[in-house]
């Protein structure tokens, strides 16, 4: 179980790198990549086998802060979904879209981090 829950970890920090580091990137001329779009989902699957580990196992889960950080990132998800399907058209993605994908990531991140 160790290695599961380090892999998941793992994958999990990984999906927060690109959604926040695909937001630095092209925080000049904001957009969506899809890397910040596979960032989201990979962080909301990972997140979820996670507290399904934790769950399981002896560890105790802070279910309000999980309940938190799940409404942020169907938050990112929606705002990535929208930034995604508007490149995929040709279309210009608005600024409030592409920096609430970051910006939420970036707010998701530090819940985990200092609460």
């Amino acid at each position: 179980m160790d290695f599961l829950h380090t892999v998941l970890v793992f994958f999990h920090l990984l999906g927060a790198a690109a959604l926040v580091g695909g937001w630095l990137a092209t925080f000049k001329t904001p957009t969506v990549g899809v890397f910040q779009f596979a960032g989201a989902w990979v962080q909301l699957i990972t997140g979820l086998l996670l507290v399904g580990l934790a769950e399981m196992g002896d560890g105790s889960v802070n279910h309000i802060k999980i309940g938190v950080k799940l409404v942020l990132l169907v938050g990112i998800l929606v705002a990535a979904w929208i930034g995604r399907s508007k490149v995929k058209k040709g279309e210009p993605v608005s600024t409030g879209i592409a920096h609430a994908v970051g910006g939420l990531s970036l707010i998701n991140v530090a819940i985990a981090v200092f609460w």
